[in-house]
């Protein structure tokens, strides 16, 4: 691999709830300790059926209304065809259509460059699956 290429993965503990999950920080820590002041992007991505990232204002309810967004969108009833796990779990391998396994985002300076009120998150509705792993590759 190039030097100006580095990736690693976090395990991310999701819970047995439906989540958004802020890896804003560890995207941070993760450039301090490869990007050496250096322009590129930042690749965030999840390699899981039924997870999804999204960049996104938390904290001030946006988090739970996109939560309650896709409950509307795509409910957890018997609708599904595809019928393993809990009730409704069908359509947490749908919510990747909606919500992509991945981001790339601009880095400046060896820092993360998003608006104001952006954070990287990780939306998980799978109750099923509490522990996800995050593949972050800085390209630089």
């Amino acid at each position: 691999m190039s030097e100006r290429f580095s990736t690693r993965l976090i395990d991310v503990t999701t819970g047995s709830a439906e989540t958004v999950t802020d890896l804003t920080r560890e995207c941070e820590r993760y450039l301090g300790e490869v990007a050496e002041g250096r322009d590129g992007l930042l690749n965030v991505f999840v390699p899981h059926a039924t997870a999804g990232v999204a960049v996104l204002e938390t904290g001030a309810g946006s988090d739970d209304d996109l939560l309650a967004a896709l409950g509307d969108l795509l409910p957890a009833d018997d609708r599904w065809r595809h019928r393993h796990g809990s009730p409704g779990h069908g359509r947490d391998h749908v919510l990747p259509a909606f919500v992509p396994p991945h981001a790339t985002l601009p880095v400046v300076g060896g820092t993360l460059s998003l608006g104001t009120w952006q954070s990287v998150c990780l939306v998980d509705t799978n109750k099923d699956n509490p522990e996800r792993r995050v593949r972050l590759s800085f390209l630089g």
